[in-house]
């Protein structure tokens, strides 16, 4: 009888110790083994986070004297060093420059960028009382998903972001949540988004450090590196446009083939109005090394000598040397 009783109660002992296998396994499944790892609020997506860490080099010296733009961030890519800034966290208008994080936010949730939407008249609603740049779609166009990311970042088309928008979110607003929810995953403390096109609001805002940061991380992404660095594109055929569009990559036009030290500047993305003055953010090879410039605040307008691209020129030029 005691013999029973020991063989039942070492059986108990097995069936315990095998059951708490099980819930360590199963814990351990469930736990993220990477804190660098979130999951994004929309979709399953698993996105990781760069650990960014930027510290400022006294290799470049550039008087604040020889720039237009007031506020500047040069950045070396490979280690995130900031090579020289000015005003880097003063908070300001990005205008254009918002179309980055629409572009990068509509590639994460987009399934099929050959998919094709359906620009409705209400995608066009004030963007002409706006003056807001347009890529040259149509009311009842269908257009691919990947020619309204060009749309997005050559030309600067704001109806390819409320396209955009439309169709993965199902209204402006809602993804300009998705908009601000990816700045906040990335760290950008200093940046708040009202539209996706950079229309002037005062609640619309962020820094040059922050937006440094932000292409570091899109860089990464082929589909934007591959659009932010074309010069054009060709559209496919539309039902309002047989021949497709030719879209121009604006600082590219602005650029007008001057080159730099050393090196070529890559790609860029321009933005204006009239209260953030002329920004520019891009990408330039000098010496085998790529850097990241952001630039905002410049006087002048679309008539006048573009200041971004000369401050550029001056800063890539330095690196040069």
């Amino acid at each position: 009888m005691a013999r029973k009783a020991k063989k039942k109660k070492s059986g108990t002992l097995i069936f315990v110790a095998f059951v708490l296998i099980v819930l360590i396994v199963i814990c351990k499944s469930i736990t993220p083994e990477d804190p660098q790892i979130f999951e994004k609020e929309y979709g399953d997506e698993i996105t990781p986070v760069p650990a960014l860490k930027i510290e400022t080099i006294p290799s470049l010296s550039i008087s604040p004297d020889k720039l237009n733009s007031p506020n500047t961030i040069l950045l070396r890519l490979k280690d995130h060093a900031v090579l020289m800034q000015q005003n880097s966290e003063k908070s300001v208008y990005p205008a254009s420059l918002t179309k980055m994080i629409t572009a990068v936010v509509a590639i994460e949730n987009l399934p099929d960028l050959n998919e094709e939407i359906e620009l409705t008249n209400s995608t066009f609603q004030g963007l002409y009382e706006a003056d807001a740049s347009m890529a040259g779609f149509q009311p009842g166009e269908k257009v691919r998903a990947i020619d309204l990311l060009y749309g997005v970042l050559l030309p600067s088309g704001a109806e390819c972001c409320i396209g955009l928008a439309n169709q993965i979110a199902g209204s402006e607003q809602r993804f300009v949540e998705m908009m601000n929810q990816k700045a906040a995953d990335l760290g950008m403390e200093n940046t708040h988004f009202e539209n996706t096109t950079g229309i002037h609001s005062e609640n619309h805002y962020t820094t040059v450090k922050d937006l440094a940061v932000f292409l570091s991380f899109a860089l990464q992404n082929e589909t934007f590196r591959e659009i932010f660095t074309s010069s054009r594109h060709f559209t496919q055929a539309t039902n309002t446009h047989p021949d497709g569009i030719t879209f121009y990559n604006t600082m590219f036009e602005q650029l007008n083939n001057q080159s730099i030290i050393g090196g070529e500047i890559l790609g860029g993305k321009t933005g204006y109005t009239d209260t953030a003055g002329l920004c520019l953010a891009s990408l330039a090879r000098v010496d085998q090394q790529e850097y990241v410039l952001i630039s905002t605040g410049a006087k002048g307008d679309h008539y006048s000598e573009q200041y971004n691209i000369t401050d550029a020129l001056t800063i890539y030029n330095s690196i040069g040397r």
